[in-house]
Parts: C-alpha cells; structure tokens; sequence
C-alpha cells in the first residue's frame, strides 16, 4: 500500500462502460488509490480476466442488481458466475448484497473455501437511514452469512442519520470485526471522510466529479486533498 493508506484505505469505484476505459480509469486512480473497485454491471461485457492480469492494485469485484441501485438486470445465475470467476482468479475481493438469493450465497460461499478473497456483504438504503436497532439487525444477519466484512450505506436526511450509521463503528470494534458503513445524500458526505477515521474499514470514491456510482461520492482529488489537508 501507499504511504498515504497508513490511515487511509480509499477504494475508488469504476463503473465504466468498456474494458479499455475501465483500464484508463485505473491507471489515472493507481497512485492514490489503495483498492480498486472493478463495476461488472456497469460494463457492456463483463470481464475479470483482463483487470486481474494487468493491474496491480487489490481488487475488488461488484456485480451490483438492479433491485440494490446497480445495473445488472439479467439472470441471476449470470450475475453471481461472475463474481466466481473473481474468486478463482484470486482477486482480493468481492461484494455480494446481502439481500441476494439464498442460492447465491451459497454458490459464492463454496467458491471462497479455501481461498484469500474476503467477502464483503453489503446493504445499501436509497431512501433512508432506519433506527439503529434495524442497523445493527443487518449487521448480525451478515455475519451469520459469512460476512469477512461488512458494509452498511443509507440516505442520509439528517445528521442524526449520519450519526446513528456512524456509531456503528463502536459496536464493530465492540464485536471485533470490520466494517464499512457511511451514508449517501448532501448530509452524508462528512460521513465518506470520517468513517475511516472512526475506525472504518475503508471508504468510497469516484475517480471524477461526474462519475459518481451513488449519491453523495466524492471524487478522488477531492476526498485526497481532504485527507491531505487533515494532516493525513
């Protein structure tokens, strides 16, 4: 990792339409970036291959539904054949939702046994921030699903939401386990800076202003300059 991922891991989300773009996009993220995150569903034709043998930077593979705000509208036997292939080319990561198939965690889950690839088992809100007896409710059911890490993302309204999405950061280092959690919305961009300094698993950013994959996403030189204006 950088010098500058010490205290900071920032994994810049590419959701870019062709293989080529995806590459340029990464090469121009690569010296601040600590994880790349690799948008399947966001590709014309989805590939793995090509990313893991060409760059160097962890990576993290999402095939995000529809049904959770992504762009993959197929059969679902598609979707998760992907994040196998992932698996099998030994990539650092790959993120399920939580709310998948059962059959799908369960295809996942064999593929993982045995190899180095965490599972990040996520859950994202785009209409609100729930109490934080349902918050922590989604946390549990991630863990029992094998969860190496996991994350939370709501619509923030308020910064009360903010900082009941927060706080789960307590109970994570309470229970031992990582997670990334932060909210979306004008009111949750603090969130993206702070979560990672609370303990945070790691954040997300956008390689530009104009291509944000969710509400709220700060681009890299602003979530950079940012940290580096923190002393970071």
């Amino acid at each position: 990792m950088t010098q500058h991922s010490l205290s900071h891991r920032i994994c810049v989300s590419i959701g870019r339409e062709t293989i080529d773009d995806v590459l340029a996009a990464a090469d121009s993220a690569s010296s601040l970036a600590d994880v790349l995150e690799i948008r399947l569903d966001s590709l014309f034709v989805p590939a793995v291959s090509p990313f893991v043998n060409i760059l160097t930077k962890p990576l993290l593979f999402t095939n995000r539904a529809k049904w959770e705000g992504g762009g993959f509208d197929g059969l679902e036997e598609e979707r998760i054949a992907s994040l196998v292939e992932a698996v099998k080319e030994n990539c650092a990561y790959v993120d399920l939702e939580l709310l998948a198939p059962d059959s799908s965690h369960q295809e996942l889950s064999m593929a993982l046994q045995g190899g180095d690839t965490k599972l990040i088992l996520s859950w994202h809100n785009f209409q609100e921030t729930p109490g934080r007896e349902e918050l922590v409710e989604r946390v549990a059911m991630m863990q029992d699903k094998g969860a190496d890490i996991c994350k939370i993302v709501t619509l923030a309204h308020s910064h009360q939401d903010v900082l009941r999405v927060l706080q789960l950061q307590e109970f994570a280092a309470q229970h031992n386990f990582p997670l990334i959690a932060f909210c979306m919305g004008r009111p949750g961009v603090i969130s993206r800076i702070a979560t990672v300094e609370l303990g945070g698993y790691m954040t997300y950013c956008a390689v530009s202003e104009d291509e944000a994959t969710a509400p709220g996403q700060l681009s890299l030189s602003t979530l950079s300059e940012i940290y580096s204006l923190m002393g970071a």
